[in-house]
């Protein structure tokens, strides 16, 4: 019988660290693959120190599930967060916000490989929901992944992704990105409480995007997710005419007020001479869970016929669902797990990575 991805966790869960705790709980098992006979992942800590440390948890994490199966091919790797530095102060100095500075370049971080926008003409399809779970479910597929929340009068990341405290920052000028979920994250919401409101004009938007793109140590990507603001307004603008961005993705509802907004958000980015990814369709349909009875609220199909009216790639269909809601408020991804909705954002990352995307 093939050994299956919670076998495994659960084996992993009855390995204890000094502490007491498990490598399951304490977050440290990234990128796990169950492929037939193999199983492979990463065990990732704080620093070059704490990964060497880790050793014996590796080699007692390969000996612990080859049990599950003789034949089961095992590999374990470690790695570390950044390399080894000095404890970074919380750099009460650092400041985000004011007017763009004079750069020589593009806002394209050293390391990144792909920049991709997440947008939408209107604010409530689910962008941020789309694309914290795309986030994930890449890492999931052994990609590395960076999540910048540049939705700045509305950032949510901080929620859906589980994270909420101040970036470090070594000099007030750069700024040590956040991690959690196999995910490299930044948020303006991490330098804000969640209820203070951000009142700025577009000049500072703007310089908010740039320092969040360039003092941001990203550290080495294959692709950097931007999470857009709804509409068609400053932050991605800059974002497509000041940095080398590799493409962006329309996500919309199948209704038809949605798409008109949808339509406005093409528009931009093929005045911004931005190439559209592809199209995603969200809240696509509703399956109830007493009598399986499935229900389209916001109408079927339009994102697909709007995809193939445009030339785009249709990249996929999410239902709506009571659980991802709750995933998301609870700051655990529902692509974090397993079921339908995770195997749904499983299936969306492949589009990415077999489309070159990733």
């Amino acid at each position: 019988m093939p050994v299956t991805r919670e076998a495994v966790l659960e084996s992993l869960r009855r390995l204890t660290l000094p502490d007491g705790s498990d490598p399951v709980s304490r977050d440290l098992v990234r990128a796990l693959m169950v492929d037939g006979d193999r199983v492979s992942f990463i065990l990732e800590a704080e620093s070059p120190e704490a990964a060497r440390g880790l050793e014996p948890l590796r080699v007692a994490a390969e000996e612990t599930l080859r049990k599950l199966d003789a034949d089961l091919q095992v590999s374990v790797a470690l790695t570390a967060h950044a390399p080894a530095a000095k404890p970074a102060p919380a750099a009460p100095n650092l400041r985000v916000g004011g007017h763009m500075k004079p750069q020589s370049g593009p806002m394209k971080p050293s390391g990144v490989d792909r920049i991709i926008g997440i947008g939408s003409g209107k604010g409530g399809v689910g962008k941020s929901t789309v694309a914290s779970n795309l986030a994930v479910a890449l890492a999931r597929q052994g990609r590395r992944v960076g999540l910048l929340d540049a939705d700045i009068y509305g950032p949510s990341q901080p929620r859906m992704m589980g994270v909420n405290k101040r970036p470090a920052s070594p000099d007030g000028k750069t700024i040590l990105p956040l991690h959690n979920h196999g995910v490299t994250l930044m948020s303006i919401g991490f330098m804000l409480p969640e209820e203070k409101a951000v009142v700025w004009r577009g000049p500072m938007l703007m310089g908010a995007l740039q320092q969040m793109m360039t003092q941001v140590e990203w550290g080495e990507l294959d692709i950097l997710l931007v999470d857009l603001p709804p509409g068609t307004g400053d932050v991605a603008m800059t974002l497509c005419q000041k940095s080398e961005v590799t493409g962006a993705i329309v996500v919309s509802t199948p209704q038809d007020v949605a798409l008109l907004d949808a339509r406005k958000a093409l528009n931009m980015f093929e005045i911004l001479k931005t190439p559209v990814l592809g199209m995603i369709e969200n809240m696509a349909s509703y399956h109830c869970p007493n009598c399986g009875h499935e229900a389209h609220i916001f109408g079927e199909g339009g994102v697909r016929a709007e995809a193939e009216k445009a030339g785009l790639p249709f990249l996929g269909a999410l239902p709506i669902s009571l659980e991802t809601r709750i995933a998301g408020d609870a700051g655990t991804p529902i692509a974090t797990g397993e079921g339908p909705m995770a195997e749904a954002y499983a299936h969306l990352a492949r589009r990415f990575i077999e489309g070159g995307m990733a």
